[in-house]
This record gives structure tokens, sequence and C-alpha cells, in this order.
């Protein structure tokens, strides 16, 4: 297996991982409660590493070459990330005691925190724009132990990334979630989810 393959595939895989969006959001936002958060970061690694395999072996020509499964796609994320906005930013404007951030993590369960990653991840069109379109079609370009090398190195830029952003959040936790910190976040997310959905929205109207 050649290693600078495998580092190519790490390499773009953290470009197109790495940037905020409602997954990493929904990590940072569950390791800053330390709800549950290295679950958090397992399933969205684990789905990322399945769509970026399907991508890679077959799957992201099949995606490409079929018009109205990318637009419905697209229909669908435009829906998604404005409704995740519109949460982030409620959440931004309701008052914020100081020991909410407690009573929310005792509130949530394993159960309601895993659906929620299902959700972020499988309804996020990046998903499969970018893991599944962009790097399927650029890892179809190797051959044999290539393309699993390149295969590896964007899974593995994944399961780096949400760990350390969840863990990360995790150790930041108690000056993350004060209110005008967490505030802030939260209107920046709503404000990233609101302007991709507009990007989203301009490229299907062309």
């Amino acid at each position: 297996m050649n290693f600078w393959v495998l580092l190519q595939g790490f390499g773009l895989g953290a470009t197109m991982i790495i940037p905020i969006g409602a997954q990493n959001a929904f990590v940072l936002n569950q390791g800053i409660k330390r709800n549950h958060h290295l679950t958090t970061a397992t399933v969205c690694s684990f789905l990322d590493a399945i769509f970026i395999s399907l991508g890679i072996f077959g799957g992201g020509a099949i995606l490409s070459q079929s018009e109205w499964l990318l637009t419905s796609v697209t229909i669908g994320g435009i829906l998604f990330l404005t409704g995740y906005g519109l949460l982030s930013l409620k959440s931004a404007l309701k008052a914020r005691p100081d020991n909410e951030s407690k009573n929310e993590v005792i509130s949530k369960g394993k159960r309601t925190v895993v659906l929620g990653a299902l959700a972020v991840t499988v309804l996020n069109p990046h998903l499969y724009l970018d893991t599944v379109v962009i790097l399927g079609s650029i890892g179809g370009q190797f051959e044999g132990q290539d393309r699993i090398g390149f295969a590896l190195g964007t899974v593995m830029a994944s399961f780096v990334w949400f760990y350390s952003l969840s863990i990360g959040a995790a150790k930041l936790g108690p000056t993350l979630s004060k209110p005008a910190v967490k505030k802030g976040i939260d209107l920046a997310v709503a404000a990233m989810m609101f302007f991709i959905a507009i990007l989203l929205t301009n490229g299907l109207m062309k």
C-alpha cells in the first residue's frame, strides 16, 4: 500500500470534514455538555466511514449520474439545514440560567443522542455531495491497493477529527458552556446553516 496515497486521502478527507456543518455542530454541542460525546463521535465516524467507502467503491458514480437523486438530496438538505439553523437560533435567543447545561445533560439519554447523530449525518447533504460524490470520484481514479489506501486515509481523518472535536469540547466544556459563549456558538452555527442552505438553493436554481 502506497503511504503517500493514504496521506493524500487523509488530507483530502480532513478538508471535507473539518469545515463547520450540522454534523460538527452536533458533536461540538454534545462534547460541551459531556452528554454521551464519545458515543456521538463513534456514530458519526462509523457512518462517515460507510458512506466514504460506498462513494469510493462505486456509489459516488451512481449518485453523480442521477440528476433526480442529487436534486432530492439537495432539497432534503436545504430543509434540514434550515430547520437546524432555526433550532440553533431559538437556542441562542432564549434565556440561559447558569444551571441549564447540567439539567440538559440529565434530560437526554443515549438513545436520543444516537438518533440525533444519525439524523445530522444521514440528513446532511454534505455527506452525499462531499464524501460520496467528491471523494468517491477522486478515490475512484485509484486502482487496487491504492484505492484501499485512499479510502483508509479518508476514514482515518474522520475518526481523528470527530474524536478530537468531541474530547476537546469536553475538556473546554466549563468555558464553552458559559451562557454568553454558548449563545455565540449557537448564533454562529445558525448563521452557517442558513448560509449553506442559501448556497444549495442558489445551486439548485441554476
